[in-house]
């Protein structure tokens, strides 16, 4: 498996927002975000296998794993890494793009917490969403749309108000776009969603490895 990095860290994003974290960043991503911050894992970095992946975050005085990209699931051996995380007891959290179905995961590991996100138009990617995901994700996963402008907006409250998600949902600015502008229409319109903001970079700004 190639992966891009490995490192501690505070999560930044969704509902374990400031929460203590091993990040392993899987190397190999299929979209090509506008506003993307991690570029650098496209094609940099080295092969790992399991093992000395379990070795490398064994160091860490933490419990808790994101497994993100790039995008994950285009790995494979992904599900023997999950698991074999799961069986040294890590809580485990994948990150994913909404490009994938998420599908094969779900139906093979049920004690993981998906973090599916949803592109907008900003992002150029949209028509890549696989919005059949929507319909698969439960309680305890999470949703996030990465939100730039009002068109980015209105196209998440459709998202929300077509698909019902069941699990909870965020709304979350573009590093660098005014996050009030995206608090006040949320408010204006009685969003069911949390305003989600990038800790990790309030902290330690666009630093890799952060």
């Amino acid at each position: 498996m190639k992966i891009n990095e490995i490192f501690y860290s505070i999560q930044g994003e969704g509902k374990q927002s400031g929460q203590p974290t091993i990040f392993i960043r899987i190397t190999g991503c299929n979209l090509r975000c506008s506003f993307c911050d991690t570029a650098y894992a496209y094609y940099e970095g080295t092969e790992m296998t399991i093992s000395q992946i379990l070795e490398r975050i064994k160091t860490y005085p933490c419990k808790e794993v994101c497994v993100t990209g790039g995008e994950p699931l285009l790995q494979e051996g992904l599900i023997e890494l999950l698991n074999a995380l799961l069986k040294k007891s890590y809580r485990v959290t994948v990150e994913t793009n909404g490009s994938i179905l998420i599908t094969p995961i779900i139906e093979n590991i049920s004690n993981i917490m998906m973090s599916l996100d949803i592109k907008c138009p900003s992002s150029g990617m949209q028509n890549d969403m696989q919005l059949g995901n929507l319909k698969v994700l439960r309680k305890d996963d999470q949703l996030k749309c990465v939100i730039s402008n009002k068109t980015d907006y209105e196209f998440a409250k459709n998202i929300l108000e077509t698909y019902k998600p069941s699990c909870q949902l965020f709304f979350q600015p573009v590093w660098g776009s005014d996050p009030k502008k995206l608090a006040k229409w949320m408010l204006n319109d009685g969003i069911q969603a949390r305003l989600g903001v990038q800790l990790h970079k309030i902290l330690w700004g666009n630093a890799k490895g952060k």
